[in-house]
């Protein structure tokens, strides 16, 4: 700063000194000026000569003044500038070639094709394809190809209905990717039919005895079927299941063969016009069947009409949420989803099970509950089960697309019961 001050001093000194002499000089002149041109004119020639000499001594001098400001000023920058850390130039703009032009369009297009692409394949799986048709056997039909290619009796075992979960099992992560090391699946689908069975009060609508002849309608490949026959019920009961699906019953009869379950059979019927008589069965079960039945109010009279007097109906059926208040528009939607993708025709609710029951006249003590909390997880856990055993979906090839839109809409229905848009319904009853 010293030195600064030192530098400016003497500058503008030096300017002072060239202005001082710049205006002797210019007096001078003036001076000798008026000799030249007499007396006449000297006071006048003297006294603008005077002035203007003054004038220009004095801008001289601020001439002088601001070039040594000026030096100033720039040494105070100077430092200022070597006090502040560099910055990294930015590298000059090149313009592209034509080839950076190719080169950008093939990207651009490459994401508008990638883009329209992902947009298509929603579009297709977001469009259901295994509809309800009405007066045909659809629901049968789905089955029979179900059945034929293995899959689902591969990771959902003989039980082709959810799994029960208690509360320790969902508190230690039972239906998480590594669920199976708390609870299998399969595991999880057997406790289920213990449970139902229980909640049922079988047993203790007759008389504490186990019920003796049991129907199961929609039966699947019997899985329910055969442990009613072989455990809950035991092996003095006789335990008839129905389906829709041909295939299904046959697998359904070699199982129990395999077994050694005699007492368990199969045949193929509908469910909304059997063949039994009135009043035959101490017990009808009903598991994940109503669903599928395209009029509740047949199917729930036709399992009364079979039930013995004194015996038990029980039914676990996916529900949707009662109404009032009416369905919005988009829970109409997800709904058609489900009901399209699956060969649903449509869902009712707990309630409605229930006032179905109790509208035929011959029901007493009917009850009903919501099992979502105990059952939700297993629609994961069913996704699950394939990630962490995928090779029997890559060694079928034909069946790649199937199970991608399955998978899709098992995470479907698993967010319409977490939303309570669906409820998981159990519904009991005794005929008078």
């Amino acid at each position: 700063m010293r030195a600064m001050k030192t530098t400016t001093t003497r500058a503008t000194t030096r300017a002072t000194t060239r202005a001082t002499t710049r205006a002797t000089i210019s007096a001078r002149g003036a001076t000798t000026r008026r000799a030249a041109v007499g007396d006449g004119g000297d006071d006048a020639i003297s006294g603008e000569s005077l002035a203007m000499g003054a004038k220009i001594a004095t801008t001289t001098k601020m001439q002088a003044l601001m070039p040594a400001r000026r030096d100033a000023t720039n040494v105070v920058a100077q430092v200022a500038v070597a006090a502040t850390p560099a910055r990294p130039l930015r590298p000059p703009y090149t313009r592209r070639t034509d080839v950076d032009y190719v080169a950008q369009l093939g990207a651009a297009g490459l994401g508008l094709g990638l883009a329209y692409g992902v947009a298509k394949a929603k579009a297709i799986l977001d469009t259901p394809s295994r509809t309800y048709v009405p007066g045909e056997n659809t629901v049968g039909a789905e089955y029979d190809a179900w059945t034929e290619e293995e899959i689902l009796e591969y990771y959902w075992g003989e039980h082709i209905h959810l799994g029960y979960y208690k509360d320790e099992d969902l508190k230690r992560g039972a239906g998480t990717l590594f669920g199976h090391r708390v609870k299998d699946f399969i595991e999880a689908k057997e406790d289920f039919v213990d449970e139902m069975y229980a909640w049922s009060k079988a047993e203790a609508n007759n008389g504490g005895a186990k019920p003796r002849k049991i129907l199961d309608v929609g039966c699947g490949i019997g899985g329910a079927t055969r442990r009613l026959a072989s455990k809950c019920a035991g092996a003095t009961a006789e335990v008839t299941g129905i389906t829709l699906s041909t295939k299904q019953a046959a697998r359904a009869t070699a199982l129990a063969a395999a077994q050694n379950i005699p007492n368990a059979k199969f045949e193929v019927m509908d469910a909304l016009a059997m063949e039994f008589d009135d009043d035959t069965f101490d017990m009808v079960w009903a598991c994940e069947s109503g669903e599928h039945m395209p009029d509740k109010k047949k199917y729930v009279e036709e399992m009364v009409r079979v039930l013995k007097p004194g015996g038990t109906l029980v039914i676990a059926t996916w529900c949707q949420r009662h109404t009032p208040p009416a369905l919005t528009k988009e829970e109409k939607s997800k709904l058609q989803f489900l009901y399209d993708e699956w060969a649903h025709p449509y869902f009712i609710s707990i309630q409605d099970y229930c006032e179905l029951a109790e509208g035929t006249g011959a029901m007493k003590n009917v009850d009903g509950d919501d099992w979502t909390k105990q059952t939700i997880v297993s629609w994961r856990h069913s996704i699950w089960a394939g990630v962490y055993d995928p090779l029997p979906v890559f060694t079928r090839p034909k069946i790649w697309y199937k199970t991608l839109r399955d998978i899709i809409c098992l995470e479907r229905m698993r967010r319409a019961f977490g939303e309570e848009l669906m409820q998981y319904g159990m519904i009991r009853g005794v005929k008078k």
